[in-house]
C-alpha cells in the first residue's frame, strides 16, 4: 500500500461535501469513504480545527461560528466558487425544548439549528444531512422536528418522511448510538433514502435474517497491546511497538491492512508501527480492584463506569462537557481484560475511526472529540445513499495523502486559536497536555516522526 505512486489528480471529478459543526471530522471522515471531497469544514473550536486540519490536511478549515458565515463566505474560503455543492451535513446544538406552546425554533438558544437551513440554502446544496440526538424525536421535542422541516420546505428543500432513528451497531459498529439523522434534497431533486442495515448488533438485541452479526468489543480491541506496558505514554500518546496481536476482520480495517480498508476514501500516508492517541491513565489500587470485581456488561457501582464484554458491544461515548461548562471529563468503559479505563484510541476503535486517524494528545481533549464524533462508518453509510441519488459511481481515490503537522495535535486552546489567528474562546479551564505544558522537544520528536513517515 505505501509504495503506491502518488498522483496529482483524480481520475473522476467527485462530489462535493461541507461539513458544518465538524468537530474533529466522524461525518468527514464518512462521507470521504462513500467517495466525496470535503471541500470545507466549519467548527468554532480552535482545539477541534487543528485535529480536523492534521487528518484532513486538504480540507479547508474554517474557524469560526455558522452564525458569522455566509454561504458566499464559506464558497470563497474553499475556492468554491461557481461550482456546485453536492451535500451539506453537520448536526447542530438544539437546546430550548421547555417552551411548551411555543414555536421552540425561535428559541435564541436554537439560533445554530436555522443557520444550518440557512447555509443550507446559501450554499445551493444539492441535498443535505441533518443529524442529531435521538432525544428530539420524543415527546413535544418532536415539534421541534415539525418546525425544522417547515423551514426547510420555506427554502425550496423537501425531507425525507418520516424520519428516523439511525443505530451505528446495525452499520458495523461495536458501539450502540443511536442518531436522528434528516435527509433532505433541493425540491425536484431525489431525495435520499435510509440505508438498509448490514449487521446484527453483536449483543443480540436485534436478530434480522440474511445480514451476519456485527464486531464485538473483543473484535475491536483484542489486537492491541497493553498501553500499561509502556512506560512512556505515563508523557506522549505515541509510542513504537510490535506488541501487536492477530486482529480480527474488524481490526484488520481499523489497521488498514488491506486496500478495501480505505474504502473510496484517501489513502493516509503514516507508520503503522506507532501507537498513537493511548496516553495511559493512573487508577489506584483500589480502584483497580474494584474495575477487576466489576462483571463485564455491568456498571462499577462507585465510578459509575460501565465494563465492556468482550462478546457484547460499548455503551454510548460520551464526550463530556467543554471547558465553558466545567470542563469535566467524559466517563471512559473499563476494559473487559485489564483494570483500567480505555484509552482514547481504544474509544476510536470502538467508534470506527482507523488508526491512522489521530486526535489531541491529551485524554481529555481526546475523548471529547472521539465522543463528539458521528461514527464514520454510520456517516459512510448515509453519505452513500446521498451519492446514489447524485447518479454518482464512486470510484477509489489514487492520490496518497500526507497528513498535518503533528504540533497540531499538542496545541493547547490559546495555542490552537492563536495558530487560526481567531480568539480563544470562553472557557473554565484550559487543559495543558499532560497536565502540563508540552516541551518543546516533545513537539519537535512528533515533527521527527512524520518526517520518518513521509521519507
Amino acid at each position: 500500500m505505501m509504495n503506491r505512486m502518488k498522483s496529482k489528480k483524480q481520475t473522476k471529478a467527485r462530489p462535493i461535501g461541507i461539513d458544518l459543526f465538524a468537530g474533529a471530522g466522524g461525518l468527514s471522515l464518512g462521507f470521504e469513504q462513500a467517495g466525496f471531497d470535503v471541500a470545507a469544514a466549519v467548527e468554532i473550536d480552535p482545539v477541534h480545527c487543528a485535529a480536523h486540519k492534521f487528518n484532513f490536511p486538504d480540507t479547508v478549515v474554517i474557524p469560526r461560528s455558522v452564525a458569522e458565515l455566509s454561504g458566499d463566505d464559506i464558497r470563497r474560503a474553499a475556492g468554491l466558487e461557481g461550482k456546485e455543492i453536492d451535500c451539506v451535513f453537520g448536526g447542530p446544538p438544539c437546546q430550548g425544548f421547555s417552551m411548551i406552546g411555543q414555536r421552540v425554533l425561535q428559541d435564541p438558544r436554537n439560533s445554530l439549528v436555522l443557520d444550518f437551513v440557512r447555509l443550507v440554502a446559501e450554499l445551493d446544496a444539492k441535498t443535505f444531512v441533518f443529524e442529531n440526538v435521538k432525544g428530539l424525536t420524543v415527546g413535544k421535542h418532536k415539534a421541534f422536528l415539525d418546525e425544522l422541516v417547515e423551514a426547510f420546505d420555506s427554502y425550496g428543500y423537501q425531507v425525507r418522511l418520516p424520519w428516523r432513528v439511525l443505530d451505528a451497531a446495525m452499520y458495523g459498529v461495536p458501539q450502540h448510538r443511536q442518531r436522528l439523522i434528516l435527509f433532505g434534497a433541493k425540491k425536484g431533486i431525489e431525495i435520499p433514502d435510509y440505508p438498509l442495515a448490514i449487521t446484527n448488533p453483536s449483543d443480540g438485541t436485534r436478530q434480522a435474517l440474511g445480514i451476519p452479526n456485527g464486531p464485538t468489543c473483543k473484535d475491536a480491541l483484542g489486537d492491541l497491546p497493553d498501553a500499561d506496558q509502556f512506560e512512556t505514554l505515563m508523557d506522549t500518546d505515541v509510542v513504537k511497538t510490535k506488541a501487536f496481536r492477530k486482529p480480527s476482520k474488524y481490526a484488520s480495517e481499523m489497521r488498514c491492512l488491506t486496500d478495501d480498508s480505505w474504502h473510496y476514501g484517501y489513502e493516509r500516508n503514516w507508520n503503522p508501527a506507532f501507537l498513537t492517541s493511548s496516553a495511559r491513565t493512573v487508577h489506584t489500587d483500589i480502584s483497580k480492584s474494584r474495575f477487576t470485581e466489576t462483571a463485564p456488561g455491568s456498571v462499577e457501582p462507585i465510578s459509575r463506569f460501565f465494563k465492556l464484554s468482550p462478546g457484547g458491544l460499548s455503551n454510548t461515548l460520551r464526550a463530556g462537557t467543554d471547558g465553558a461548562r466545567g470542563a469535566f471529563t467524559s466517563p471512559r468503559p473499563i476494559h473487559f481484560n485489564y483494570a483500567r479505563c480505555v484509552t482514547v484510541r481504544e474509544m476510536a476503535r470502538l467508534h470506527g475511526f482507523p488508526d491512522w486517524f489521530r486526535f489531541h494528545s491529551t485524554k481529555w481533549h481526546g475523548a471529547r472529540q472521539v465522543g463528539n464524533a458521528v461514527p464514520p462508518p454510520l456517516a459512510r453509510a448515509i453519505a452513500s445513499q446521498v451519492i446514489g441519488v447524485l447518479g454518482v459511481k464512486p470510484k477509489r481515490a489514487t492520490r496518497i495523502v500526507d497528513l498535518g503537522d503533528t504540533a497540531l495535535l499538542y496545541m493547547e486552546l490559546s495555542e490552537a486559536a492563536e495558530h487560526f489567528g481567531v480568539e480563544k474562546p470562553s472557557s473554565k479551564r484550559d487543559r495543558k497536555s499532560g497536565a502540563k505544558k508540552r516541551k518543546q522537544s516533545e513537539i519537535e520528536a512528533s515533527r521527527k516522526r512524520l518526517r520518518i513517515v513521509n521519507g
